[in-house]
């Protein structure tokens, strides 16, 4: 059942992800009226905002752009740092919305900042638990008790779970911000508005589809737990 269920979202997954990078590609050649890069509209969104003290970088890869709050860097994929059209100046607007959120101390980021590390923690117990079930089931009763380790299972997917649904109002404020200044500053008409608007939209189902994958796969693991103590 979990095969199933795993492979299902990673179907939904893969198809969002190509629909992503489709529109990406599409809104990408279209050059923008005001002639902005990826690079200049994040620094004038930031200097807008009287942020002052974030740097904008360029970094290797394809749609690897991310907002760093341990050293405040907006770092753009080369496609969007130089590229002077409407998804590229929505990619940096969103990116420069969470240094704007770390900057204004975000409710939803910091809380999600603060489960970062939980998360890393749960993904190594969880592997743990996986590794041991995979190659060596045989030795898993005496290694621990099949029910401790759905509890250790369901515990780590609870973070996990949490983790993702803490992210997508921090993704969704994140274009939010940046649409709005896309507006405000007049970088976009009316039209590459709605460019930049649909790019920002398929990014947020991405992490959407990982929300309710990861909601899901807990529900299977406590429904299992819920079994075996029948």
């Amino acid at each position: 059942m979990i095969i199933i269920i795993i492979i299902g979202f990673a179907i939904i997954s893969y198809a969002v992800q190509s629909r992503l990078k489709s529109k990406f590609k599409k809104y990408s050649k279209i050059a923008l009226s005001s002639g902005i890069s990826g690079r200049e509209a994040a620094e004038k969104m930031l200097k807008d905002n009287g942020i002052y003290d974030v740097k904008v970088m360029s970094v290797e890869g394809q749609l690897t752009d991310h907002y760093n709050p341990a050293n405040k860097t907006v770092n753009l994929s080369s496609e969007v740092y130089n590229n002077r059209s409407a998804a590229a100046v929505a990619v940096a607007a969103h990116e420069v919305g969470h240094a704007v959120q770390h900057a204004k101390a975000y409710s939803f980021l910091e809380m999600r900042s603060a489960l970062v590390p939980i998360q890393n923690v749960s993904a190594k117990i969880i592997n743990f638990v996986f590794m041991a079930m995979l190659f060596g089931a045989f030795a898993l009763p005496q290694l621990i008790n099949p029910q401790l380790a759905l509890l250790v299972i369901i515990g780590c997917y609870t973070v996990f779970t949490l983790f993702a649904f803490i992210t997508l109002p921090v993704e969704y404020d994140a274009s939010k911000r940046g649409l709005a200044w896309m507006t405000t500053s007049g970088v976009t008409t009316p039209q590459e508005h709605d460019m930049a608007k649909d790019s920002l939209k398929w990014a947020a189902r991405t992490y959407l589809v990982a929300a309710i994958a990861s909601l899901v796969t807990l529900l299977y693991y406590v429904m299992m737990f819920l079994g075996s103590r029948d």
